[in-house]
């Protein structure tokens, strides 16, 4: 097996990463969102694509063995996606990606860091958790979120 390489993306990336955004989506969204608008949300999705140029984002993207595999989205103190392909569940991609992120925010000298995932989510509240993350809150409505925070300080 190869190793995983964290990078920034480029814009020829665009396609495989909504294409992990999607498969990563629909594995905790189906059931509990219609799939009228998960179709609506993809279909827009890879329409549109991601642009990676945006000020003020940190974009990372990890390729396990040459193909990308997940995808990561930081904005300040915010992760908004940490999103791994389910067919490389398990391989050590979420890791390195949350890794990345800790140290970019390190570098911009961020020392909270937070988060909001997908309440029925407990695939990935136990991932964070498992890094050092803690649910401070948890949202109300009809796809309520847990807010999580994180001291990324050295």
């Amino acid at each position: 097996m190869g190793g995983i390489a964290i990078r920034p993306p480029v814009e020829a990336d665009s396609p495989a990463i909504v294409d992990v955004h999607v498969k990563a989506r629909r594995s905790y969204y189906e059931g509990h969102l219609p799939e009228s608008e998960l179709a609506e949300w993809e279909a827009t999705a890879r329409a549109t694509g991601y642009r990676f140029d945006r000020p003020g984002r940190v974009w990372l993207c990890a390729e396990l063995d040459g193909v990308v595999a997940g995808f990561a989205l930081v904005v300040g103190d915010e992760l908004l996606q940490v999103q791994v392909d389910p067919a490389h569940w398990g391989r050590g991609v979420g890791g390195a990606l949350h890794d990345a992120c800790v140290a970019a925010w390190r570098a911009a000298g961020v020392t909270t860091a937070y988060l909001d995932v997908f309440e029925p989510n407990e695939r990935a509240r136990r991932f964070y958790a498992g890094r050092g993350w803690r649910e401070v809150e948890v949202g109300d409505g009809p796809f309520p979120h847990v807010r999580m925070v994180c001291d990324v300080s050295a």
